[in-house]
């Protein structure tokens, strides 16, 4: 028989004490964390709950309107409703899915597959700045998850008329070119908050006491008149596809204040079709390209050259039609013989400005075209307005001297030429260009004096008889007023020297000549039908403008028994 050798064992009291204090360790640890949570960390609990009941809303603000001197609208915003939505709750109701990406004029699988990819976040827009009838149809479906937002939309009532200067807004109504991006902050305002109670499933099923109203931006009056800016348009829109040209420019402001009346470019754009733009057709080119001004530049450098003393209308300047500078030839088109001033100006004489150029040196001539504003910005405030090119005096040699007293070798903006002829309109002085006016208007140096009232009188006297039948802008006269002017006709340059067939026709001019009320400045780069000079492609682009312009602005005619423009001989024009 076998003995049995089996033991009992009886584990140690100590080891069911530990167990036990471990147990009540853990357990006093839950009552703690459950006692500091609510009584003494209440705030936290509160915030987590909030963060999952309770959202804050942006309550958009609207953008000021752009208006023009008189009040017509540029720019508006008007309400629109944007569709947005808590993805998973949209998932949740996969039955309504079809439905709803009909009405947002979408496809049911890309929807879904939207939603899905973005399931996580609490916000989703699905469609934005829908019109108020669109966004009602949306609702209808009454789709859980899905809800409006109140947005605005810009639109532009003058269209491509006016494009590049008043500029664009992007989708979140922030401005993105022209005075839209330059005010922005002014324009824009600033938006409100809203606080609301939301369920599990993304609906806004209270609004809490809490609420900021929306601060609307500042409305902004330009000096633009919308009647002018039209007239300009499509006057240089018409002149640069007659002539099968690049591009074109208009200018016009009153010389009195150095308030601009109108700024047009052809091409354009137009800002209410998105689809439509191109990027050629956004540049505002009167404040961003530079050019040589050709025989523009002359009554800058004679207006100079009267002012110093050096000269007056009565001196003669020998010519024989050409002159060697250094290696360069200077050439008329005929041999004019002697020359004054006004005959200078009239024939538009490379040979007589030159010579006059080299007589006051190089520091002469580059000081009248600092005088005269070339070289540093208007003062228009326009986002991207260049300074143009104008190089230190002290680099210009015999040659650069003589080409630029007649246009060559510098560059201008088309606003800072406009501005250039204001001065001569305006007794001599050189103003600041003004785009705004009143609240929002920038502060403006005082006028500084170019030339003497005088010689500004003399100028404007000389310049009369560029338009005289017998001139190079005859184009550019206006029945029943006087106009004083100069054309231009210059050769563009590129990396590889000037080309023979490429030309830029300009013509500034003012008008009444003897108080001048608007100076207009018209630019057509490049024209390749018919003629390319500024006379006969310029001159009666301004003729036709300014005509008009008169008429609106009721200015009264100052020379009734002047001839009609048709009846003027048709010189061609430098």
């Amino acid at each position: 028989m076998s003995e049995d050798t089996t033991t009992n064992f009886t584990p140690p009291r100590w080891r069911a004490w530990v167990i036990l204090g471990l147990f009540a360790v853990f357990g006093i640890s839950l009552v703690v964390r459950a006692v500091d949570l609510q009584i003494y960390d209440e705030a936290f609990l509160t915030h987590q709950g909030d963060m999952r009941h309770i959202r804050t809303l942006e309550v958009p603000a609207n953008r000021g309107a752009i208006v023009d001197r008189n009040g017509r609208p540029l720019a508006l915003s008007a309400p629109t409703e944007s569709v947005w939505a808590v993805p998973g709750a949209v998932l949740g109701a996969p039955d309504k899915i079809a439905a709803l990406a009909k009405s947002l004029g979408m496809d049911p699988a890309a929807l879904e597959k939207r939603l899905a990819q973005y399931k996580s976040r609490q916000f989703l827009y699905l469609k934005r700045q829908l019109s108020p009838f669109d966004a009602h149809q949306v609702m209808a479906l009454e789709t859980p998850g899905v809800f409006l937002q109140r947005e605005y939309k810009r639109y532009y009532p003058a269209g491509e008329a006016i494009a590049q200067l008043v500029g664009l807004t992007n989708i979140d109504d922030q401005g993105q070119s022209g005075i839209e991006l330059a005010r922005n902050g002014y324009l824009e305002g600033e938006p409100g908050e809203r606080k609301v109670i939301k369920d599990g499933r993304g609906r806004a099923v209270d609004d809490l006491d809490e609420y900021k109203m929306p601060k609307p931006g500042q409305d902004l009056k330009l000096t633009i008149d919308s009647r002018l800016q039209y007239l300009a348009y499509r006057n240089i829109k018409q002149a640069v596809i007659d002539h099968k040209a690049k591009d074109g420019v208009v200018v016009m402001l009153d010389p009195r204040s150095g308030e601009l009346l109108a700024m047009a470019s052809y091409p354009s754009f137009n800002p209410n079709d998105r689809s439509s733009i191109e990027p050629a057709g956004m540049r505002m080119r009167a404040a961003t390209d530079v050019m040589e001004p050709g025989s523009t530049a002359k009554p800058i450098v004679l207006s100079g050259a009267l002012n110093s003393g050096l000269y007056d209308t009565s001196s003669i300047i020998h010519t024989r039609g050409w002159f060697q500078v250094g290696r360069l030839t200077v050439k008329d088109e005929l041999n004019y013989g002697d020359e004054d001033f006004a005959k200078i100006l009239k024939k538009s004489s490379n040979v007589g400005a030159a010579r006059v150029g080299l007589s006051m040196g190089p520091r002469g001539v580059w000081q009248d075209f600092r005088n005269f504003g070339f070289g540093e910005t208007t003062g228009s405030g326009f986002p991207g307005e260049r300074f143009g090119v104008l190089k230190d005096f002290f680099t210009w040699d015999k040659v650069e001297t003589a080409t630029a007293s007649y246009g060559y070798g510098f560059a201008v903006t088309p606003l800072q030429l406009a501005r250039a002829y204001g001065a001569i309109a305006s007794e001599g002085k050189l103003r600041s260009l003004r785009l705004i006016l009143g609240k929002g208007a920038d502060m403006h140096p005082p006028a500084q004096q170019a030339i003497s009232p005088g010689t500004a009188k003399t100028m404007r006297g000389l310049l009369e008889g560029v338009v005289a039948p017998d001139g190079t802008a005859s184009r550019a006269a206006i029945a029943g007023y006087s106009v004083a002017g100069k054309t231009g006709t210059a050769r563009k340059i590129s990396s590889d020297g000037y080309h023979m067939d490429q030309h830029r026709a300009l013509f500034v001019g003012m008008a009444p000549a003897k108080n001048p009320r608007v100076v207009t400045l018209v630019v057509v780069d490049a024209p390749t039908r018919g003629s390319y000079y500024g006379g006969t492609v310029a001159a009666p682009v301004f003729s036709k403008i300014m005509a008009s312009a008169m008429r609106i602005l009721h200015v009264p005619p100052d020379n009734p028994k002047m001839l009609t423009a048709a009846a003027y001989h048709p010189n061609r024009g430098g």
